[in-house]
């Protein structure tokens, strides 16, 4: 059976045009029904072994996958294919790009996979979390900062598949000297955080959910990102902080080794406040509270001025919060407990009155004899010259 004439009919009758996009469109389908048909296998599979982390990776790869098919279909078709030299080319370039960096993302997402299994076998919602928060922060900056270099490398090889970039790479290479320092110039605050960030991950003077004091804000590290770190303030502000100011500056870290802390509570009584009684309050307040850990109740006597003494107390509890919840239960407690059984030594300022007796009162006219000179009048002392008449 003689089928030449299909040939002359379609190289007759169909312009190259039409057979160019029914070829890319036929490239296209068949990449997207291969996909499919791979992934219903794939995912039939699993729920027979019921695998959470290999559904959780193929669920991060299924667009990269799809994307890279499409563009490996694309890459061999094209050659078969009747189109101009300039268009070929361009779409050739777009495939390869496009390959490439569907290859970045689908290994930036195994990266991120890994590091969140790993993240799920250390729990930061525990009380002894010291271990857990070291984990958490090494594998959250080095994830960052595996996911910022997979992007550079990338970025690179894209690039450099193309001709005029490459040379224009090569020349600035070759003429490394003053462009060389721009460049680093322009790209040091971007350098200084990667640095910091790696500091931090393998010294840690930050973890996550740490108690710090930052620019005299009290707060708890919230999240530490490759260039930057978010505190959660008490108030539930957020205080973004570079992360080249935990290298560079001082700061209060209160969890850096252990999340138990001591904290004082201080009250301005009077001399005769009854110590005694009040040490003895103090350990029947700390036994009946939720948040003491049974470790530090004491008081002491650590000041005086001229009216007042000043009396410390140091309770200490499990982590911040709890601490400062003891702290204020205390400190309330105790107010009530002078207020009732021993009012008087509540702080006052001392005030005693003397009677003294009024100095003594002159009537008018004694007061104006006085101020005329007596009673002859004149100057005060002097007497009035008494003229004698002659005869």
């Amino acid at each position: 059976m003689d089928l030449s004439w299909i040939a002359e009919f379609w190289s007759a009758y169909v312009p190259e045009w039409a057979v160019a996009v029914l070829g890319l469109v036929s490239a296209v389908l068949v990449a997207l029904a291969a996909h499919a048909l791979a992934f219903r296998l794939i995912n039939r599979l699993l729920r027979r072994r019921k695998s959470g982390v290999a559904a959780s990776f193929v669920k991060r790869v299924r667009w990269p996958t799809r994307f890279i098919l499409l563009a490996f279909f694309l890459t061999a078709v094209l050659p078969t294919l009747r189109i101009a030299p300039d268009l070929a080319l361009l779409l050739q370039r777009i495939a390869s790009l496009s390959l490439i960096a569907m290859v970045g993302w689908m290994v930036i997402s195994v990266v991120n996979l890994a590091g969140d299994i790993v993240a799920l076998r250390y729990n930061i919602e525990i009380t002894d979390n010291l271990a857990a928060r070291r984990v958490q922060t090494q594998l959250r900056i080095l994830k960052r900062t595996i996911n910022i270099l997979l992007l550079v490398v990338t970025v690179s090889i894209m690039l450099m598949t193309i001709p005029e970039v490459r040379e224009f790479g090569v020349s600035l290479f070759a003429s490394a000297g003053v462009a060389g320092l721009a460049v680093g110039l322009a790209a040091r605050p971007a350098l200084s955080n990667l640095i910091a960030g790696l500091q931090i991950a393998l010294a840690q003077p930050i973890r996550i959910d740490d108690v710090v004091i930052v620019e005299k804000e009290w707060g708890r590290i919230e999240e530490i990102t490759a260039t930057y770190v978010v505190v959660r303030l008490w108030d539930e502000r957020r205080l973004v902080v570079p992360l080249s100011y935990f290298i560079e500056k001082p700061f209060q870290n209160w969890t850096r080794s252990g999340a138990a802390m001591i904290g004082e509570v201080h009250w301005y009584l009077d001399y005769t406040a009854p110590i005694d009684a009040m040490r003895n309050k103090l350990d029947e307040f700390a036994r009946e509270s939720k948040h003491w850990d049974q470790k530090v109740a004491m008081i002491q006597v650590t000041a005086t001025d001229r009216y007042t003494i000043e009396v410390r107390a140091l309770v200490s509890a499990a982590d911040s919060g709890a601490l400062w919840d003891l702290r204020c239960e205390v400190r309330e407690k105790m107010i009530d407990y002078l207020k009732e059984r021993h009012p008087g030594c509540l702080p006052r300022i001392r005030q005693e009155q003397y009677k003294m007796e009024p100095p003594p009162q002159h009537d008018g006219a004694d007061r104006d004899a006085g101020r005329m000179g007596g009673e002859s009048g004149g100057a005060p002392g002097i007497e009035k010259e008494t003229v004698r008449e002659r005869h």
